[in-house]
């Protein structure tokens, strides 16, 4: 039967490799479990990363102007 969701294949290198199996035995999971969840992890704090950029580059263009307070927009 094929694989309902795409695969990824990934050559690591062997301390790598003992360490995802080390916390996939902890864990009672397996490797290919350890390493999504791993992906997802990463993606979410470089998602971050790029949102708190823009954030800053926001923040520097409303610099000196008028800006309404929380108070001024919710009442």
């Amino acid at each position: 039967m094929p694989a309902v969701n795409p695969r990824i294949n990934v050559v690591v290198e062997k301390s790598l490799y003992e360490t995802i199996h080390n916390m996939a035995k902890k864990s009672g999971v397996s490797m290919a479990m350890v390493m999504r969840d791993l992906v997802k992890e990463a993606v979410e704090l470089r998602e971050d990363a790029a949102l708190v950029a823009w954030a800053e580059e926001r923040d520097k263009k409303l610099k000196g102007k008028k800006l309404l307070s929380h108070k001024e927009v919710w009442g």
